[in-house]
């Protein structure tokens, strides 16, 4: 796949990946520990974890096509695991890809 293809699926996979993990952790998490209701964290839990792994995917895939550093992919990687990390991830892999730069590479 082209990066021009793989930006988009990013995209997408960040944005899903992080509605996931703030109803996990913002509704999910309070209706199992203040509620007693655990249903919700298993089902939601369990998306989560499979829209993680397409998130690690599509992610390492765009890390490869743009010839990011090993770490940046990493911390890439890491904000899908983080509540809210990933929406401000997406704004500024989009923003670097589009000037063909590594996230975390100097300005300038």
């Amino acid at each position: 796949m082209t990066i021009e293809k793989l930006l988009p699926a990013y995209r997408v996979a960040a944005w899903v990946t992080g509605i996931g993990l703030v109803i996990l952790v913002f509704v999910a998490m309070p209706l199992k520990y203040f509620f007693g209701q655990p249903f919700l964290v298993g089902v939601v839990g369990m998306a989560h974890g499979f829209l993680y792994m397409a998130y690690i995917v599509v992610t390492l895939l765009l890390a490869e096509r743009c010839r990011w550093r090993p770490f940046d992919a990493l911390v890439i990687l890491l904000c899908g695991t983080i509540p809210l990390a990933s929406f401000f991830a997406e704004r500024r892999v989009t923003a670097r890809v589009r000037e063909h730069r590594s996230p975390f590479a100097p300005a300038g």
